[in-house]
């Protein structure tokens, strides 16, 4: 698997979120990453994954991932815009 990054677009593919589209939080270790919806999973409690159960996709939330990069504030406004635009290209 090619490197996981912070930003990246990925879709639940086991358990009760199965299908839904998140964005990588950090990524705590090569087998686990937490992820962030804006929604159901926001910034205060993001919800670890095991990345097999996650596909990955090449889209990245550039501008969220540069704001937690360093530190700046993200709004779950931001997020949720961004899971959905990004989504939205690969949607069923």
């Amino acid at each position: 698997m090619e490197e996981v990054q912070v930003g990246q677009l990925v879709r639940s593919l086991a358990g009760r979120d199965q299908g839904r589209f998140y964005l990588i939080y950090d990524v705590l270790d090569e087998a686990f990453v937490r992820v962030i919806d804006g929604e159901k999973k926001r910034l205060k409690n993001p919800k670890k994954k095991n990345v097999k159960h996650l596909s990955f996709y090449s889209q990245m939330a550039v501008g969220i991932a540069e704001k937690l990069r360093t530190g700046q504030t993200v709004t779950e406004e931001e997020i949720v815009e961004s899971v959905k635009s990004l989504g939205l290209s690969h949607e069923d």
